[in-house]
């Protein structure tokens, strides 16, 4: 565990580790400079739009992964093994709970969503619709990352924040890569619907 700058997780190959985020440099937010004046707005269209392409991009990373992928997802992508951010915020959390929770498990999720495109670019470079929503997915989520940062460090003086990182695959097998993908994306589909549910009615400008 360590304090580790903010861009910098962004960039860092990621490993099964947990770590400290910096959200920012110095001894307390940068004013209005950090936060965009339609950010509520933003964040909203962000969780928004993971949430509606979320199956999309489950099902047809199912169909470029092949067999037998695409006839026993339900066995091989069970998430049930693998480990993903506890999000245990409800509808009666507090804001402030609800904006920590969502910032553990979008961070979580870039850093999977890394590994699976490098895994992606090498066993399926020619699947360029796939590959171009593992990147299009990523810049949303990072955009929201860098939401996250500002409402948590503007509204509630939150600098730092614990966070968990997934597995990494090098070094596997290829099925176990294809496995890895399907069954974080799988519970990705999960996560992120409550997510948006849970989040979206706490988005009204403060």
């Amino acid at each position: 565990t360590g304090v580790v700058p903010f861009v910098a997780l962004l960039l860092l190959q990621r490993r099964p580790v947990a770590g400290r985020a910096l959200l920012v440099n110095g001894p307390g937010c940068p004013g209005n400079g950090l936060c965009r004046a339609n950010v509520h707005e933003q964040t909203r269209k962000q969780v928004a739009l993971l949430n509606a392409t979320a199956q999309d991009l489950f099902s047809l990373y199912l169909k470029c992964q092949g067999e037998p992928f695409s006839s026993e997802s339900d066995k091989l992508c069970n998430p049930s093994g693998i480990f993903f951010p506890t999000f245990r915020v409800n509808r009666t959390s507090e804001k402030k709970e609800v904006m920590v929770a969502m910032y553990k498990l979008f961070t979580f999720l870039n850093a999977s969503l890394g590994n699976i495109t490098r895994d992606q670019e090498e066993l399926n470079p020619t699947a360029k619709e796939l590959l171009d929503r593992l990147h299009n997915t990523t810049k949303t989520t990072r955009g929201l990352i860098s939401n996250l940062t500002c409402l948590l460090c503007k509204n509630y003086n939150v600098f730092q924040v614990d966070v968990s990182y997934g597995e990494s695959s090098k070094g596997k097998s290829t099925f176990k890569k294809k496995q890895q993908g399907c069954q974080v994306l799988r519970k990705y589909v999960q996560v992120i619907a409550q997510a948006a549910r849970l989040l979206l009615p706490h988005l009204s400008p403060a």
